[in-house]
């Protein structure tokens, strides 16, 4: 017997020693099987001074069964005796292990020989964290753990789909030869770099974007933009395609727009410099400048009707607008892209122009001050280098995009993708993590067969993307939240890997339900967890402040308890080494 119980505090069992606890290993956190004729509880050693042992109460047995939490306190009279390493596998290690079922995450750095691990289903079917502070091993314990489920010797995980957003570019190392240990798993390769022609470059499909995407890629300020951006989006179904297609569309748009400047009450001069301007860059083979104009006795080109007389007035004014009378169409409906067709954001461009023509904005400074900044950013994407991210050389439906990401060359599977993200600044990658991430959460959405196609995303560096920011104040919701409260039932996973948990989103964060957590100094961090994070102890917020590089503390519906684990080294690792400053510092003497 280890030792007579003199008091119980809260969940604490204070122990008074019977035995030598200088002759005997180091005891500390180690677990001690609490037994009457009633329970078998488990606790915890924190603390031993003066022969008073300290020890925290984490579960019990019920029918041989372990389980965390406790309904009840020990009697007085209880026996309490070390748990044997035997019985310790039941509760920290994997009992009857499956390779189909378990995984190995890492080795008890309490327990000698002790194999920690999780069972697959309760692990990767929820949402799970990584945390850590800078080189505490989040990237390596991402590439060991990916690494022992795809180098299993018996059961290949061949329909896994594991989308890593790489914040840095470290992951390539750790996974591009995997596929020389088991050749039935295959490592794709995305990178943001466009001058590197030996990996593909990132691209986004414009076509397959909704309101919501354009909002957030022009970083639309408020809920009043969305509008116009809606209104581009659907002249974009009449700029964008064949003239023959919709021919009797675009002339009645056309026509709308002129009429209405036609009326504005500007001077003479403003509405035929405002009417060339418009027939100049939007027109048709019925309708522009050079249109002819029919009058009994003679035929002029539309331009000319334009021409202000020596009075100061346009004399054709009502010829004009009868003539363009004639184009309108009742029958003309506009409605979103679908993603049946191919577009450009030189189109979009050119559709966000004309939205704001036709809904004359240029009358009114006000209106068009507020959308003026959603033209220049989108211009300066036009023009700028990120225009590269949305160049296809041909017209792809959303099933075949998503069927080339997650497949190579030869049409077998990529298990393993990653996005190198580490060539576009902070912003831009925020809105193409979010883009990505919804258009396979729609897709899996959409699956005949719900959850037939598991999708992880796992986001590295987590805090520059998934925030607490205006999403759901001007598109009513943010994708990740959106993800993380919904995804689990279609079978898309979020992996959310941090420095910074506190800069997470609160309600992204409280759906995961497994973390490991690495070593954290930064108290705002450290207290943030405490409040977020389910079933965190005083004693767990101690332990991650002295953990050493590459040891986490696991706990969530995976661990039967909150466990210590010492993770293998990743073979190869990711290139997640910090700056070696002495051999680039010193040189020889000559």
């Amino acid at each position: 017997m280890l030792g007579k119980i003199i008091g119980i505090e809260d969940n604490t069992v204070i122990l008074k020693m019977n035995v030598k606890v200088e002759e005997m290993q180091n005891i500390i956190n180690l677990y001690v099987l609490f037994e009457d004729s009633e329970k078998k509880l488990i606790g915890e050693i924190v603390d031993i001074k003066e022969n008073i042992a300290r020890i925290n109460l984490v579960g019990e047995f019920i029918d041989d069964n372990f389980l965390f939490g406790i309904s009840k306190k020990p009697s007085f009279n209880a026996t309490s005796k070390l748990i044997s390493k035997e019985k310790i596998n039941s509760i920290l290690g994997i009992v009857n292990y499956s390779e189909k079922k378990d995984l190995y995450i890492g080795n008890s750095p309490i327990y000698d020989g002790l194999k920690i691990g999780v069972n697959i289903n309760e692990f990767f079917s929820n949402h799970f964290a990584i945390f850590g502070s800078t080189g505490s091993g989040k990237s390596c314990s991402v590439a060991r753990i990916l690494q022992n489920l795809f180098e299993k010797k018996s059961s290949i995980a061949y329909k896994a789909s594991i989308l890593i957003f790489d914040a840095y570019g470290e992951y390539h190392s750790a996974f591009e030869s995997l596929n020389l240990k088991v050749p039935e798993i295959n490592f794709k390769a995305y990178t943001t770099n466009v001058n590197d022609n030996s990996i593909p470059t990132v691209k986004i499909p414009l076509w397959l974007l909704t309101v919501d995407d354009i909002a957030l890629l022009l970083e639309a300020k408020s809920r009043s933009e969305l509008p116009i951006i809606e209104k581009a989006m659907k002249l974009v179904t009449i700029f964008a395609r064949e003239e023959k297609e919709v021919l009797k569309s675009k002339n009645d748009i056309i026509a709308r727009a002129l009429l209405d400047i036609l009326a504005s009450g500007k001077s003479p001069a403003q509405i035929r410099d405002q009417i060339f301007s418009v027939l100049s860059h939007y027109n048709t083979k019925d309708l522009n400048l050079d249109t002819p104009i029919y009058q009994p006795g003679y035929t002029r080109p539309l331009k000319q009707c334009l021409l202000i007389d020596n009075t100061g007035k346009i004399r054709e004014m009502e010829l004009l607008t009868t003539f363009i009378n004639g184009f309108l169409a009742e029958d003309v409906n506009l409605s979103l892209p679908d993603g049946s067709f191919k577009y450009t954001l030189k189109d979009l461009y050119d559709a966000f122009e004309f939205a704001l023509i036709s809904e004359g904005v240029l009358s009114s400074m006000q209106v068009f001050d507020d959308y003026n900044a959603l033209k220049v950013r989108l211009r300066s994407l036009v023009n700028g280098e990120y225009a590269k991210y949305f160049e296809f050389n041909q017209y792809k439906t959303r099933d075949e995009f998503i069927k080339d990401i997650l497949t190579i060359q030869s049409g077998r599977r990529a298990q393993i993708i990653n996005f190198n993200i580490n060539y576009v600044d902070d912003r831009f990658a925020k809105t193409l993590t979010k883009i990505y991430s919804k258009i396979f959460f729609e897709y899996t959405k959409g699956l005949k067969k719900r959850a037939s196609l598991p999708i992880h995303i796992i986001l590295e560096e987590a805090h520059r993307y998934v925030q607490n920011d205006t999403d759901i104040d001007i598109i009513g919701y943010n994708i990740f939240d959106r993800i993380t409260k919904e995804g689990r039932k279609y079978g898309i996973l979020l992996g959310l890997i941090s420095q910074r948990p506190s800069e997470l989103s609160t309600t992204a964060l409280s759906q995961c339900s497994n973390f490991l957590i690495f070593k954290m100094l930064h108290p705002t961090d450290v207290e943030y967890i405490k409040q977020m994070v389910p079933n965190i102890t005083t004693e767990i917020l101690r332990k991650i402040k002295l953990l050493q590089p590459g040891t986490c503390i696991a706990f969530g519906s995976g661990f039967k308890l909150p466990s210590l684990i010492k993770l293998d080294m990743p073979d190869p690792a990711p290139s997640s080494n910090s700056c070696d400053i002495s051999s680039v510092w010193f040189v020889d003497r000559k």
